[in-house]
């Protein structure tokens, strides 16, 4: 798989190259502009050869598909009852907040955090709870756990909303930390939502670990989400797993979800089977080159090219949060950086009360996408002094 090749998304209904005129480059959003894996073009090409797109069944052998991919990569066992299919992780975790909470109900999560974390909550009637990470002395983003079971208990919390590996830090969990977290919840009686959505795309021979799969008492407590849309570049087809082992959790879901959320579509779950059985080559190539993308870019942050800016480097995703806390902008970083360099990010803001001067950028791109974006970014900078 050639990862350089450049392939123009503007004339297709892409939404990160659509949104902004044809003159300013969109490293936002997080989807990657790659091509997905030969073999999942193949199945879409077959099935829709087949020319009737009616209501459909998971396709044979997903199920088992998923069995086996968590036991082989985690040593999770998990069962064909305890999967479901969502159209989205968002969608997801949004069914558990409102099959379990009432309004006026706590929810927890970590800070910086994915948008939709804060705004799902919000829009269920809820109290979103921000426990803000903190960067320690190598410059590695922890949570604060004294603070985190504080919060839990002052504000009553029901839901706790775990990302990991996390967006936007890139930060990937180890074990001691995720057992600690459960700790935590099963004293307290808090159900762990874990959006894993990035746990295919690590870096440094880091080992995702789903808290579920620590123990049997943590997995009847926690719902976990996992998808192939980030991993092989498919999200705008919608299928996500769910996979909830705990009955009484998993009914309540299932409950909730009947008459309000559909399954995926026929040709999302093609192609979530496809890349899931061939797509391991394509992954490996994809990680490689994502890692010397992540490598490049910390690389001219060391170098000086981008004067003003730090980063903590991410052990997965291939998102960078980048610190602009010391760049002498008044106003918006991202409209300062959109109106005189034409490049797009994301807003550190929407990430929560600790985002105030960060950007994230979405580094999944062709190198010379990425180098031109470093470059317009130096060049924005510059004009500051």
């Amino acid at each position: 798989m050639d990862f350089d090749q450049y392939i123009d998304r503007r004339p297709t209904e892409s939404l990160k190259w659509k949104c902004y005129p044809e003159d300013v480059l969109p490293l936002w959003v997080a989807d990657t502009d790659f091509m997905c894996p030969p073999a999942v073009i193949e199945a879409l090409h077959k099935r829709v050869d087949h020319g009737i797109f009616g209501y459909g069944l998971p396709p044979e052998g997903m199920d088992q598909t998923v069995i086996d991919r968590v036991a082989r990569l985690y040593d999770w066992e998990v069962t064909a009852e305890q999967l479901h299919y969502v159209p989205g992780i968002v969608t997801g975790f949004t069914l558990v907040l409102r099959a379990l909470c009432q309004p006026g109900d706590a929810v927890i999560f970590q800070t910086p955090a994915y948008p939709p974390f804060i705004g799902s909550p919000m829009a269920s009637g809820l109290i979103g709870i921000q426990n803000p990470m903190y960067l320690d002395d190598q410059g590695v983003y922890r949570i604060d756990f004294d603070l985190f079971e504080k919060q839990i208990i002052d504000h009553k919390v029901k839901v706790y909303i775990l990302c990991n590996p996390q967006n936007p830090t890139g930060r990937v969990f180890n074990q001691s930390e995720l057992e600690r977290l459960a700790e935590i919840c099963l004293r307290y009686g808090v159900v762990i939502c874990s959006d894993e959505i990035h746990c295919d795309i690590i870096y440094d021979n880091k080992k995702h670990i789903p808290i579920a799969s620590l123990d049997q008492e943590i997995s009847k407590i926690t719902a976990t989400f996992l998808a192939p849309s980030k991993t092989y570049n498919i999200a705008g087809l919608h299928a996500s797993v769910s996979i909830i082992q705990g009955d009484e959790l998993r009914k309540a879901c299932e409950q909730y979800a009947t008459f309000l959320i559909g399954s995926p579509g026929v040709l999302a779950m093609v192609a979530a089977k496809a890349a899931y059985e061939h797509g391991g080559e394509w992954l490996k190539q994809q990680n490689a080159y994502l890692q010397q993308n992540r490598d490049m870019l910390g690389e001219s942050i060391e170098r000086g090219e981008l004067p003003g800016v730090k980063w903590s480097k991410p052990e997965a995703t291939f998102l960078g949060w980048l610190d602009c806390r010391e760049l002498p902008i008044e106003g918006s970083h991202q409209e300062y950086f959109f109106n005189t360099a034409k490049i797009c990010l994301n807003d550190g803001c929407t990430f929560g009360d600790v985002g105030k001067g960060f950007l994230r950028l979405n580094f999944g791109c062709t190198r010379d996408v990425l180098s031109q974006g470093i470059e317009l970014m130096a060049g924005a900078i510059k004009m500051l002094s």
